[in-house]
């Protein structure tokens, strides 16, 4: 089952990432959060009053794993968090959610019109991918329609063969969806 994997769970916050990842736990999965582990290493900032987040230091937090995390851990870790994919992991999966239903999404957080806005779109404009890099395998799962359950399996099983394919072909580009409609 990929044995001593990290394996980040990214996206647009809405997109899905902590129900995926604590259905991946629930299936046995070590499950790591992305402001946990910044508690943990003292890299994240006091609440910001413009958007009510509390701002992460990715560059720290990672600096601090490549230290913590040499020796491999035993079976898979999943790193659930909206910059995961910025740590040192082995392999990145990109939950994507079209913009219509991420705006509906976040709105029932009450989420204020502006967080709503910059998030659709960053998600608009490729959200994680613009940070792909190369060297290690992503993937992505659209959430818009796909139900959890058929995310969680395929992304199990894509850890199972390996993380095969190393990357796919093409990635979700809403624009042109947008542009067919």
């Amino acid at each position: 089952m990929g044995g001593g994997s990290r394996v980040a769970i990214t996206g647009t916050p809405g997109a899905g990432k902590t129900s995926v990842s604590r259905m991946l736990e629930e299936k046995g999965f070590t499950l790591l959060s992305v402001e946990d582990l910044a508690e943990e290493f003292r890299c994240i900032g006091e609440v910001d009053p413009e958007d009510g987040a509390r701002p992460i230091d990715t560059e720290k937090l990672g600096l601090s794993l490549n230290v913590e995390w040499v020796k491999p851990d035993e079976g898979v870790v999943i790193v659930d968090g909206h910059m995961s994919h910025n740590l040192p992991v082995d392999a990145v999966v990109v939950l994507r959610c079209s913009p219509d239903a991420l705006r509906v999404r976040l709105a029932e957080r009450g989420y204020s019109e502006g967080k709503i806005n910059s998030n659709c779109e960053w998600e608009l404009l490729g959200g994680a991918w613009n940070d792909f890099e190369g060297g290690i395998p992503w993937t992505e799962f659209d959430t818009t329609v796909n139900e959890i359950g058929y995310v969680v399996d395929n992304i199990q099983s894509w850890i199972s063969d390996g993380f095969k394919p190393m990357s796919i072909g093409s990635t979700i580009d809403w624009v042109e969806q947008m542009e067919e409609s």
